[in-house]
């Protein structure tokens, strides 16, 4: 089996205005989802992102450059991710296409890990 990572993409403002009780719901439709992978021996591993926070690092002119980020300001931000494994993308898509995400964010990345490299 192949692993895949499945990225959950934010938007920042996705559960703005939404009551405790709601919130509440929404998280135990992502712990019931979760709760099936593991039953089904398809999840490696799996959190969320803290909502602020982090570090961005590049090389600029040979120096690295360390800026906060990202920001609530932002447009869309990491907010966590899945680890699965599946047979192939096919498998991969139709697992991930449960996922509660789909309806709260705005997209699901999803990228097969190359375990070949170490």
């Amino acid at each position: 089996m192949a692993q895949f990572l499945m990225l959950l993409h934010d938007s920042p403002t996705d559960f703005e205005g939404m009551s405790p009780e709601d919130l509440e719901s929404v998280i135990g439709e992502y712990v019931a989802w979760r709760r099936g992978l593991e039953e089904r021996s398809l999840l490696v591993g799996s959190n969320k992102l803290e909502d602020e926070g982090g570090r961005d690092l590049s090389l600029v002119d040979g120096q690295l450059r360390v800026v906060d980020g990202p920001y609530s300001e932002a447009k869309e931000v990491l907010g966590g991710y899945f680890l699965i494994e599946a047979e192939d993308y096919d498998s991969a898509v139709e697992i991930a296409s449960g996922c509660p995400h789909l309806r709260y964010g705005p997209r699901i990345e999803l990228r097969r890990v190359d375990t070949s490299v170490h």
